[in-house]
């Protein structure tokens, strides 16, 4: 009876190790479930990151090359309006492009 009682006993450990084994199997399947499900979202997190800093970087680019633009521009147009304040580049001008003469002066053309 004893004998009886052990083996009774070894079949119901055995059958709890192999109900345990199979909760642990099931408990790695579902954990490994989580962690592809994540890293998968996390990759295409990533990659859209990746893909919005590279646009940002070109309109960045883009604009600084505007900026650039802006300013030689700005810079230009001051050269500009020093000049025009200038009473001898405003004598020069009208008689450049106008055809304007000094009272006394007699213009001269060439072909």
């Amino acid at each position: 009876m004893v004998q009886e009682g052990r083996s009774l006993m070894a079949t119901a450990t055995a059958a709890k190790k192999s109900a345990g084994t199979a909760a642990a199997k099931r408990r790695y399947k579902i954990w490994t479930m989580f962690i592809l499900l994540f890293l998968g979202w996390a990759g295409y997190t990533l990659f859209g990151q990746l893909q919005q800093q590279k646009a940002t970087y070109e309109k960045l680019t883009s604009v600084e090359s505007q900026i650039e633009a802006a300013k030689a521009t700005n810079e230009e147009l001051k050269r500009q309006v020093e000049r025009l304040n200038d009473p001898e580049y405003i004598s020069q001008l009208a008689t450049k492009e106008q055809g304007m003469v000094k009272q006394g002066e007699q213009q001269i053309f060439s072909d």
